[in-house]
């Protein structure tokens, strides 16, 4: 009985064993309709969800480009037919004794000029611009009290100041013939009707028209040539008449970049004295 019983088990085992891998092989047969239950998983690792791809992600903005450095060789500073040309104690006009600038012509009838100055065309033009913004945003009418010199008149202007304060006095406040400014028909002292200032004290640099001046000309393309505090620099004392033409580029970047004058925008030499 049990050897029966037992040999009755086994053959019950092997039927089972039978019955199991019979299971699983018709699971891994394509079209299976096994039971996933059945089934046994390749791995027991969980899966990962895939990452974002990186077309997800937002691209950073392009960088603004970068506004090309200002050109200082866009004009010379030596040639006296240039709107940049540098003239001081150190820098005569070339050929000063013969040379006449370019394209002068009187002033517009509508701005005062008593003596009857004249410029260069385009330093006449934004003149008159400048003239009429004053109007328009201080309310005071400007006066074009003194523009072109030829040499012959800077020989007769210097001497005035020499024989009044002497060589060292005059050299102070008024350049040497062949060394002036007013030679390149670029250059304009202004004074205005109103607050009853000269061309001989700084009073004018207070004055609303003064202040306005030394604010905006830059955007007629002029610069306060002679600022104070500078003497050491341009050799003249502080002058807030004195207005030069360069261009609306040059006088724009001076501004902006809170350079004062010429000769440090260029890198020259510091003109105190004269030479000899």
């Amino acid at each position: 009985m049990i050897a029966a019983f037992v040999a009755g088990t086994v053959v019950a085992l092997n039927a089972v064993a039978h019955q199991f891998q019979a299971g699983a092989a018709a699971a891994a047969l394509p079209g299976s309709t096994a039971s996933p239950s059945a089934s046994v998983p390749a791995s027991s690792t969980p899966s990962v969800p895939p990452s974002p791809s990186a077309s997800a992600v937002p691209a950073a903005p392009p960088a603004p480009p970068v506004p090309p450095a200002f050109d200082k060789t866009a004009h010379s500073i030596d040639d006296p037919n240039s709107i940049w040309v540098v003239v001081n104690k150190q820098r005569p006009v070339a050929d000063g004794a013969n040379f006449v600038p370019p394209n002068l012509v009187d002033l517009p009838s509508d701005m005062p000029d008593p003596l009857g100055y004249m410029l260069r065309s385009d330093a006449a033009d934004a003149l008159h611009s400048m003239f009429a913004a004053d109007k328009a945003e201080v309310g005071t009418q400007l006066i074009a009290q003194s523009g072109y010199r030829d040499y012959g008149v800077q020989v007769r202007a210097y001497q005035h100041y020499k024989d009044a304060l002497g060589v060292a006095g005059a050299d102070k406040t008024s350049a040497r013939p062949g060394f002036s400014e007013h030679q390149t028909g670029l250059a304009m002292d202004i004074m205005d009707t109103s607050s009853g200032c000269d061309l001989e004290t700084p009073c004018f640099g207070s004055a609303p028209s003064g202040v306005w001046l030394a604010a905006n000309a830059y955007r007629f393309g002029f610069i306060l040539r002679y600022p104070a505090d500078k003497t050491a620099v341009t050799g003249y004392e502080y002058e807030p008449w004195h207005f030069r033409f360069v261009g609306v580029a040059l006088a724009t970047e001076m501004h902006n970049t809170g350079v004062e004058t010429l000769e440090e925008f260029f890198g020259l030499p510091a003109a105190p004295d004269y030479a000899g």
